[in-house]
This record gives structure tokens, sequence and C-alpha cells, in this order.
């Protein structure tokens, strides 16, 4: 009896091994594809010269995003992650060429802040996945992060605070490498098996990482047109 007992423990621990392993390919693949539909979306939007709409962007950002979440389950569930990372890629778009045309140097601020967000991206992940360490404990700090420098980018917004909206682009900066441990070591220990909703929680971290660091970077450039 010990022996069997033994026996099915460890088919217990290899099939669970089995499937975070297919959650890691299929979420990293996902990931992959998407990150390069958004780039191909930014660039169309960009060579239309799309115009940024702030009432269209929250409203297909949080609309879109909650139909991946309902979706995540059935057929439509790639649909709806491809819908919603290729409108953040075309909102994105005229966000690149604002810098482009703000900026002597746009062209290299974009690709710097791209740079640096890949090196941290697989730096961190890198990390959670061969150390298997658990940072569950993030989630509660995460959410009340993103709160709060979400009032605060707000406020940043409407009384015009450079310095503020810098504080806040760097917080934003650590919540997404935040959301990434956190992600990443939900995948592997078996913590979120759903590679939809892993694939999209690690765009969004990517994207605001992305944002957020070419904005710090541009604040610091000094060598804007204006």
């Amino acid at each position: 009896m010990e022996y069997e007992g033994q026996v099915l423990e460890r088919s217990a621990q290899k099939s669970k091994v089995l499937i975070v392993n297919k959650v890691i390919r299929n979420t990293y693949l996902l990931l992959s594809l998407t990150l390069i539909f958004s780039a191909i979306t930014a660039f169309f939007a960009m060579v239309t010269n799309a115009q940024p709409n702030v009432l269209v962007m929250i409203a297909g950002m949080f609309g879109l995003y909650f139909w991946v979440i309902a979706a995540r389950k059935s057929k439509w569930g790639l649909l709806a992650i491809f819908v919603y990372t290729g409108f953040m890629g075309y909102m994105l778009g005229p966000v690149l060429n604002f810098y482009l045309a703000a900026y002597v140097n746009g062209f290299q601020l974009i690709m710097g802040a791209l740079g640096a967000t890949g090196i941290i991206f697989l730096g961190l992940s890198s990390y959670a996945l061969i150390t298997r360490k658990d940072f569950s404990y993030l989630a509660g700090f995460i959410a009340i992060a993103c709160i709060a420098a979400f009032i605060a980018g707000l406020i940043a917004v409407f009384t015009n605070m450079p310095v503020l909206q810098l504080l806040v682009s760097g917080a934003f900066a650590l919540i997404s490498a935040g959301y990434i441990l956190f992600m990443t070591s939900q995948i592997v220990n078996g913590g979120e098996r759903n590679y939809i909703i892993a694939a999209i929680t690690l765009y969004i971290a990517f994207f605001n990482l992305f944002v957020s660091l070419l904005r710090i970077f541009a604040a610091f450039s000094g060598n804007s047109r204006r």
C-alpha cells in the first residue's frame, strides 16, 4: 500500500509538472505573438498618422480587457486577446509619433525604452522561472499600488505637474516589474493554469513598463524640440 501511494504521488507530481510546462510554453508563445501583432498595429497607426482619443482608449482598454477575461475559457479567448493587444498597439502609435516629433532623439528614446523593457522583462521572468520562488505575497501590494498610482496619474494630468507625472511613471514601472514576478511565479507554481490570463497579464506589464520607461527616459533626455 505504501509503495502504491508513492507511485500515485510521483504520478501526480509528474502530471503537475507537465501541466505547468504546457502553460509556460503556451503563455510565452501567445505573448510573443501578441507583442508582434501589437507592433504591427502600432506601426500602422504611425504611418497613417492616427489621432489619439482618450475616451476611445479608456473604453476600449477596459471593455476589451473584460471581454478577454469573460472569454478566457472559450474558443473566443484567443480572438479577444488579439483584438485587445491589437487595439493597445494601435493606441500606442500616436504616442510614439509624439516622441518622434517632440524630441530630437525620439527614435533613440523609443529603442532605448524598448531595449530596457526587454532586458528587465527577460531578467525578472528568468529569475522567477529558475528560482521558482513564490511571489504571491505581492498581490495585495500591487493592487493597492495600482489604485494609488492611477489616482496620482489623474491628478498629475489635470494639474499639469511634470514632477508628479515622472513619479507616477516610476511607480508604474515598479508595479509592472512586480506583476512580471507575480504572474511568472503563479504559472511556475501552478497558481495560474489559464495561459490566456497569464499572457494578457504579462502583456499589460510589458506594455506599461515600456511606456513608463519611455516617459522617464524622455524626461531626462534634455533634447525636447520645444
